[in-house]
């Protein structure tokens, strides 16, 4: 019954921020739309008593949104007010504070229902820290170099556009 339940709510929710993230005019609502979504997915990770996945899900694909959401704003001038009117911004505020509110409860509920104290899936997560330490090493060592380079990359390509613009602020 719980996991029916927490499957629709986070459905919703998921399909709902995937929503904005799609239709909205704004590019930081589409980039939290973005990673909101994101932890949303993770919650059936944690449902489904995958917790390594959940975790992972959180840390790299929203790890992704907000790199995607820094490359966003330097390319973006954000320098220019923003000014916009929330109809009901207490509406808003309310909603979104029960809507946190169950998600957190939610995905907290299992845990604190497990009983013998285990942790859930804790046989999976050591698992496959065997195999991504033992077998999986290099690959695994070379995939964070790959992003590491990638990191890298995106930071000297950033820095030589603000320089350029700086310069030509200069002239002016």
């Amino acid at each position: 019954m719980f996991e029916t339940v927490g499957f629709y709510i986070f459905a919703a929710l998921t399909i709902g921020c995937f929503t904005i993230t799609v239709m909205s005019r704004q590019i930081i609502y589409s980039f939290s739309a973005l990673a909101a979504g994101m932890i949303f997915i993770s919650a059936f990770f944690f449902m489904l008593d995958a917790d390594f996945m959940g975790v992972v899900q959180i840390v790299v694909y929203t790890g992704a949104v907000v790199a995607l959401y820094a490359f966003g704003m330097m390319f973006f001038d954000t320098s220019k007010p923003l000014y916009e009117e929330i109809a009901a911004q207490r509406l808003v505020f309310v909603l979104s504070a029960l809507t946190a509110l169950t998600a957190v409860l939610m995905i907290a509920a299992p845990s604190v229902l497990i009983e013998g104290g285990g942790i859930a899936g804790e046989d999976n997560v050591k698992t496959l820290g065997v195999a991504l330490f033992t077998t999986y090493l290099l690959p695994f060592e070379l995939s964070g170099l790959l992003l590491l380079t990638a990191m890298i990359g995106g930071i000297l390509l950033a820095s030589k556009k603000m320089e350029y613009t700086h310069s030509e602020e200069r002239k002016k």
